[in-house]
């Protein structure tokens, strides 16, 4: 691997790590298609996507720093004055519990399913084509039916854990974390902007958790790639994430998810042709 190629590399993850167009997908087919994936230990490739993520966690700590900082701050004072009488608890301690309450499923089954999400199967570009286009048609629904009345405010503890569990979609390359929950979002009724809001906010512990477990047992094989393209593509990852959730942001304030569902159902028709003539790698 070449700087350029960490460059790049670290370009796409910050682009579509926010834009619900899936982040894994684009990574492992680049993957695929320079030749970084070795078959004999795929979870090198699972293993540099995770830490490169941790470029994408500072880009939402640092945009959103007065939000996260706002909920640090009222629920240390509602649990000083208030207690754990949870009831009179402010919005942005609320917010807070719900971002702790909709990280359980993820971390659950990831956990529980992670010899399958290290493995060769998640990084198989049949799976990767079925995701993009099966959450390209929820994510055509959710936006036809969606009533987006409700905003933040009016999240509650049911909202959390379905959101939640819509993130662990995310597990399986070509779904988006961004994109699933986004969707269910929608199909519980939010508006756009306060669906990627949420989305956002959610995905801070558990990119966070991702990049420590894989830190911490990171092995000599992820090396083969580069200790400097690492680096290199974790910055990128940060500059280039950070462009993404102020444009997405401003874009869902005037326009519809259709652009990312048009552009799912064309990747994963180009997708399909290529594997059928052979070019690409099942």
């Amino acid at each position: 691997m070449s700087f350029l190629h960490a460059i790049f590399l670290g370009i796409v993850q910050g682009l579509t790590e926010f834009l619900p167009i899936s982040s894994t997908a684009h990574l492992t087919l680049a993957g695929k298609m320079f030749g970084f994936i070795d078959e004999s230990n795929p979870a090198a490739w699972t293993e540099f996507i995770a830490v490169m993520q941790l470029g994408t966690l500072a880009a939402v700590l640092v945009y959103f720093w007065r939000d996260l900082l706002g909920m640090g701050r009222a629920l240390a004072n509602d649990i000083r004055s208030r207690g754990l009488s949870v009831r009179s608890w402010s919005l942005e301690s609320w917010l807070a519990l719900y971002i702790v309450l909709g990280t359980l499923p993820v971390a659950v089954i990831g956990y529980g399913l992670k010899q399958v999400i290290e493995g060769m199967l998640t990084k198989t570009t049949v799976v990767i084509v079925g995701s993009l286009v099966g959450l390209a048609a929820l994510l055509w629904f959710a936006e036809k039916i969606s009533t987006r009345a409700r905003s933040l405010e009016q999240l509650d503890w049911k909202d959390a854990i379905l959101i939640g569990f819509a993130q662990a979609l995310a597990l399986i390359p070509g779904s988006s974390r961004s994109g699933t929950t986004i969707t269910a979002s929608l199909l519980l009724g939010f508006n756009r902007t306060a669906a990627a809001r949420f989305s956002f906010l959610l995905s801070i512990p558990a990119v966070l958790a991702s990049g420590i477990f894989e830190m911490a047992r990171i092995d000599q094989a992820v090396f083969t790639l580069g200790t400097g393209n690492l680096v290199i593509a974790t910055l990128f990852a940060g500059v280039s994430g950070y462009a993404a959730i102020a444009w997405l942001l401003r874009f869902l304030m005037k326009h519809s998810m259709m652009a990312f569902v048009w552009y799912r159902f064309a990747l994963g028709i180009l997708l399909t042709i290529l594997l059928l003539n052979g070019v690409m790698m099942p």
